[in-house]
């Protein structure tokens, strides 16, 4: 699909009025919105709703998360702008993470890999115990805007990044980029547990196909072989 086809797909989506309007919300909330939320926002049903995100989904506008609940009973979904629209209809997004993390490595003295590792474990507190740890950190580099494509081999567990959310960044800048990508992620596998971060192979960030490898921990391993 080229760029053309996906904004003509997502002005499809967003044609519809309640659509955009629970665009704009999810946008510009300081974080993940849930569908209860959402429903007090636009006074419609909840499945009215449930419809509405369906279709912002699908047009990869938005993307699905389960919370993490520290109460009994099901989690919810929450909803967040999708990484790869930054740019487009007025959605903020990964670079302004990024000026973040690099404000803070500035006035900190620390390396990006270090701001990125610290990032990383904030991250995984969020999320551990909420699933399988390599599916939760796929998920995560995903939300990224990284578009991993896994391979898996035995306790090895390679993603190539077919994408740099970075890549203007990354172009002029490679090193600084990388290693914050590489801190990010030691810091999700440390933070998930039972993960560890083997190495990251880095290529042009404007062709893509960088590899990140990780290794599953043993106990990782029992609980996989366990449940097969």
């Amino acid at each position: 699909m080229t760029i053309t086809d996906e904004v003509q797909r997502e002005a499809r989506a967003l044609g519809d009025p309640t659509r955009h309007r629970l665009f704009r919300y999810i946008v510009d909330a300081p974080g993940p919105v849930g569908v209860a939320e959402l429903t007090g926002y636009v006074q419609l049903n909840h499945n009215a709703v449930r419809q509405h995100l369906a279709v912002l989904k699908d047009a990869g506008l938005v993307t699905e998360e389960l919370e993490k609940r520290t109460r009994p009973g099901r989690p919810g979904l929450r909803y967040r702008p999708h990484p790869e629209i930054v740019g487009r209809w007025d959605a903020p997004g990964a670079y302004s993470w990024l000026a973040s993390l690099l404000s803070n490595a500035v006035r900190s003295g620390e390396s990006s890999r270090q701001v990125g590792r610290r990032d990383g474990g904030r991250r995984a507190a969020e999320l551990v115990g909420t699933g399988d740890s390599a599916e939760l950190f796929e998920a995560e580099i995903t939300r990224r805007g990284f578009r991993p494509k896994r391979v898996e081999r035995g306790k090895r567990v390679d993603f190539v990044l077919q994408r740099c959310p970075f890549a203007d960044v990354a172009e002029s800048d490679p090193e600084t980029v990388c290693q914050l990508h590489l801190g990010l992620a030691e810091g999700l596998a440390e933070g998930l547990g039972d993960l560890a971060v083997e190495g990251l192979e880095m290529l042009s960030p404007r062709q893509a196909g960088c590899r990140l490898s990780i290794l599953r921990c043993s106990s990782t391993l029992a609980k996989t072989s366990s449940s097969s």
